[in-house]
């Protein structure tokens, strides 16, 4: 039976983290995690997300899905005709991997 994989995160490309994060508080009264000077997460938006200053981050926005088995959700989007296009790496947190979907749209799935 497939892993159902729910959207966990959201992830937003930044170029101006300093600038973003002045409009997020005062406009929207967000508050952030730092994780170093490339990225910055907020948690009380209505769904948790992050935002991504380094230079590999992706130029759209990206939706993050989390699965409690990592091997098994690749797997599981090689068979569904997910093009890999990151394989499992690690960040503070857990790992991650990368995929498009048919239209190219890129996603990411996590776990701890």
């Amino acid at each position: 039976m497939p892993t159902l994989l729910k959207i966990d995160y959201v992830e937003l490309p930044g170029s101006d983290l300093t600038a973003s994060k002045h409009f997020f508080a005062k406009a929207l009264g967000w508050k952030f995690t730092d994780y170093g000077p490339e990225y910055f997460s907020f948690d009380n938006a209505g769904l948790d997300g992050g935002m991504d200053g380094t230079k590999d981050a992706v130029t759209k926005p990206l939706v993050v899905l989390k699965a409690d088995d990592l091997e098994a959700a690749l797997a599981q989007i090689e068979a569904g005709g997910g093009e890999i296009v990151r394989p499992i790496f690690a960040f503070p947190g857990g790992r991650r991997f990368h995929f498009k979907e048919p239209s190219g749209n890129e996603m990411a799935v996590w776990g701890e």
